[in-house]
């Protein structure tokens, strides 16, 4: 093997990209595989970066990283070998260290080096070991130390697999190639797979046959059976995805073209999924003989994203959009408007404050409820979209004529509906609402624009009086609305 500088050993570990990640399943589990082959309380998947020593994987060590001088791991990495020390108390080099001395009181040491190729491609650079310690002094077998340099070769492997997919889309076939390297770790690395969810496939074009590995298999709910059609694949994805699924098989077997999708799939067992696909062409003297991919199981993850979504798009307590949602659909809106009328109502509540602080915020917290149902009962202002901006304060998006010749007869239907007293000791707490309005035009053609303008009138308004409502370059003051009055003389 070629002598690397210490340049050069950190090009490499950076090039791997492994610094400063969250944690990984796959990691994790042969750290912890470690440890219990030894018996011992710690173990590491440690990273040798210019000063520091870094944790990728650990078990019973607390510190994700600690300084480079004292490591038992950096001394590994610099003679480029196992390390073993049975008592380290017993060992004129460690016996003073601070990790012994101190906690967490290190008396057994046994490290191997984890090597990843150069990026000249020609050599390779010891980047960190794997290792595992214990607080009291432990004799090794030699198949303990084999074993801690297969599960070390794993780890290598699975590092080169990271460093090929930055490269290419060629995962399955560096994860197949990195079992044949460590054949003794075969099941490990199969385990990893499951913990992963993810599977690979290879589609042979000239027979229209699919290999899949055993995690491919488990994931379309099927025992693993040899070859498989991909007519028969391609059932597992409900329309339109199939017919997505399949426009990307044939324009990367046409161009060559990669791809990297999501998809509805419904396994053997009738369960609806989310997958991620991935593939790329094999190709041979130029030409694509063969597909290769990988498909991941990430429902969890989808719903959880979706929920995600769901809870920021959706005030908590009323159930309205939230103003993020708001501000979404009211930049569609205007995207797509044309010539079509469009108006933004902001409302704020008169004398909410006073209900919190005498009855209390769940008395408060029922009044937005109400402005809420009503909100969504205005069935006057046409096909709207109320939101809660926070606090008390709600905005309506309106469209078409509900937005131009109606909009100040809805505002002042809307004015009486939000009326409303709330019973206290001594009488009544009158809340009302005051409204400020704009109406989308040259001068106000974008979100903020807009809704400046509204929350303008919002303040002209409550300066004129509260429970009032005002459109941004109309002097007239709306007042409540009988909601039996005529239209015409409101327009």
């Amino acid at each position: 093997m070629s002598t690397v500088t210490e340049h050069e050993r950190l090009a490499a570990l950076r090039a791997i990209e492994v610094l400063d990640t969250p944690p990984e399943s796959e990691f994790d589990t042969i750290v912890n595989g470690a440890r219990y082959l030894f018996g011992c309380r710690m173990a590491t998947m440690t990273m040798i970066d210019a000063n520091r020593q870094w944790f990728k994987a650990r078990y019973g060590v607390t510190d994700c990283e600690t300084v480079r001088d004292i490591s038992f791991c950096n001394q590994a990495v610099a003679n480029d070998d196992t390390l073993i020390i049975s008592d380290t108390t017993a060992d004129h080099k460690f016996a003073d260290n601070p990790l012994v001395v101190g906690p967490p009181f290190i008396r057994f040491y046994a490290g191997v080096p984890l090597r990843v190729r150069h990026p000249d491609g020609e050599r390779h650079a010891t980047i960190g070991t794997l290792c595992v310690m214990d607080d009291r002094p432990h004799t090794t077998t030699p198949a303990q130390i084999e074993m801690l340099e297969g599960m070390a070769h794993v780890i290598e492997a699975l590092l080169e697999g990271r460093r090929v997919t930055k490269e290419s889309l060629r995962l399955a076939l560096a994860r197949q190639e990195a079992l044949i390297e460590v054949q003794r770790a075969q099941r490990l690395l199969q385990h990893a797979e499951r913990m992963a969810r993810i599977g690979s496939w290879r589609l042979d074009l000239a027979t229209q046959q699919t290999y899949w590995s055993a995690q491919t298999f488990a994931i379309h709910g099927v025992a693993a059976n040899g070859d498989t059609a991909l007519e028969d694949a391609l059932d597992y994805y409900p329309q339109p995805d199939r017919d997505r699924l399949r426009t990307v098989i044939d324009t990367c077997i046409k161009d060559g073209r990669a791809w990297d999708v999501e998809l509805d799939f419904i396994d053997a067992n009738g369960r609806q999924r989310r997958v991620r696909a991935l593939g790329e062409p094999e190709l041979r003297d130029g030409n694509t003989v063969a597909l290769l991919g990988v498909i991941q199981d990430i429902t969890e993850r989808y719903h959880f994203e979706r929920r995600l979504r769901e809870v920021a798009l959706t005030d908590e307590l009323t159930g309205l959009a939230s103003r993020r949602a708001f501000n979404e659909r009211l930049d569609a809106a205007l995207a797509a408007r044309g010539d079509e009328p469009l108006a933004v109502a902001i409302l704020d509540l008169d004398r909410f404050k006073e209900v919190n602080d005498r009855l209390g915020h769940a008395a408060g917290d029922e009044v937005l409820r109400l402005i809420t149902s009503r909100l969504r009962g205005a069935t006057y202002l046409g096909d709207h979209c109320a939101a809660r901006l926070g606090g008390d304060e709600f905005v309506v998006l309106l469209h078409g004529e509900h937005a131009a010749g109606r909009l100040a007869y809805s505002i002042e239907r809307l004015l009486a509906d939000l009326r409303h007293p709330i019973p206290a000791d001594d009488g009544s707490i009158h809340v009302s609402t005051t409204i400020g309005a704009c109406i989308a035009d040259a001068t106000h053609a974008d979100r903020s624009s807009l809704l400046r303008a509204a929350d303008d009138a919002l303040y002209v308004a409550k300066r004129s009086r509260r429970g009032t409502g005002a459109i941004a370059g109309v002097a007239r003051t709306l007042m409540p609305q009988d909601a039996n009055a005529p239209i015409s003389r409101r327009a």
